[in-house]
């Protein structure tokens, strides 16, 4: 997993999650951009890649209670090109809890 950077929009890059990704890597990316954005997009493709974006999501969560910044994930199937095929997504949007 490469470190997220910022898109043009201002955005932040979609962190990419895959079955091999390790959860606490992930979640450290999460937890820094949303420091730094107050706004993530994490995306997986297939159960091994969700499993481990959600397991970040939940690690996270405790790296961010540190700095009292409590997330809310919001999840959604959206569909991706992937080498000239379709395939579906599960991303989750990341934000700090009103």
């Amino acid at each position: 997993m490469d470190e997220p950077t910022t898109a043009s929009s201002g955005k932040p890059d979609v962190i990419k999650v895959s079955a091999k990704s390790r959860s606490t890597a992930v979640a450290g990316a999460i937890a820094a951009v949303i420091r730094e954005h107050r706004y993530a997009e994490v995306q997986a493709i297939g159960a091994g890649a969700v499993n481990q974006a959600v397991k970040a999501l939940a690690i996270a969560r405790g790296y961010l209670n540190g700095d009292q910044i409590d997330i809310v994930c919001t999840p959604y199937f959206t569909e991706v090109d992937i080498e000239g095929q379709e395939r579906t997504a599960v991303r989750f949007i990341v934000e700090p809890r009103p």
